[in-house]
């Protein structure tokens, strides 16, 4: 099965680092988020997968075109007509397929420009952004057992601010960033093919998270398996910090 990574947003709230380079390749620990994530795949047996690239794109082709030397001792031998590149480690074993699917392009016609490359009934979806210690196959049986076309891993985030419980003016609980019962999209998708039937290319404006998903709550059409431990996805520098700060414990959650 295919997993589709996105990867051309601009990474707007976040320019202190994505002013030189695309925000999948932010680093955690030495190595880009988007490396990060295909690692979580990787490990329930996905090694397919597409990257539907935009802004700075060309750096998300370099970066994989010279991961084989990039990411593992090598020699490196010119004594003949051709180069070659031997690594002296064991390296990922990952296809993947790099798409231009525009620097301004919204994330519902990026998914949509990639329909061709799917040929199979069902595909994964992810943002370049989040890493969570999602167990992958119980993601796709979930999603086989509710039969809907779409199946979103919802999270329960913290909140960011401490509860105080008050009774008579007086507090007699603090609860320090609690964990909210409220329900958001945490990427993480398994979609079958149908799904391009409710996504408009709409010139490149369409937004996934409008009117597709829309269309398939309406339909009744998107299941949600529910994620309680550990997920976080770079949207601010505190974001990039704390993921750096804690990456050792972080990184033994998620592969």
């Amino acid at each position: 099965m295919k997993v589709v990574l996105l990867c051309g947003g601009m990474g707007t709230r976040i320019k202190e680092i994505t002013e030189d380079i695309p925000k999948p390749l932010i680093r955690v620990g030495g190595k880009p988020i988007i490396w990060h994530i295909m690692k979580i795949y990787s490990k329930y047996g996905f090694n397919d997968f597409i990257l539907p690239i935009g802004y700075k794109g060309e750096k998300i082709k370099e970066y994989f075109a010279g991961s084989l030397w990039r990411n593992s001792d090598c020699i490196i031998e010119n004594t003949s007509d051709d180069i070659s590149i031997k690594p002296l480690q064991s390296t990922e074993k990952w296809k993947i397929t790099l798409i231009d699917t525009g620097e301004a392009t919204m994330t519902g016609s990026r998914i949509k420009l990639i329909e061709p490359y799917i040929d199979e009934n069902e595909f994964m979806l992810t943002y370049g952004d989040g890493l969570a210690d999602i167990n992958i196959c119980e993601l796709v049986e979930f999603h086989r057992n509710k039969g809907k076309i779409a199946t979103l891993t919802g999270i329960m985030p913290k909140s960011q601010y401490g509860i105080l419980k008050v009774k008579d003016d007086i507090v007699y609980e603090f609860v320090e960033k609690p964990q909210t019962d409220q329900i958001i999209n945490g990427g993480y998708f398994v979609l079958n093919k149908e799904v391009f039937n409710y996504i408009d290319d709409d010139n490149g404006r369409c937004i996934f998270e409008q009117e597709p998903l829309a269309k398939l709550v309406a339909a009744g059409q998107l299941s949600v398996y529910l994620h309680k431990e550990f997920w976080m996805s770079i949207d601010t520098y505190k974001d990039y910090s704390t993921l750096n700060d804690n990456w050792e414990v972080i990184r033994k959650k998620l592969y």
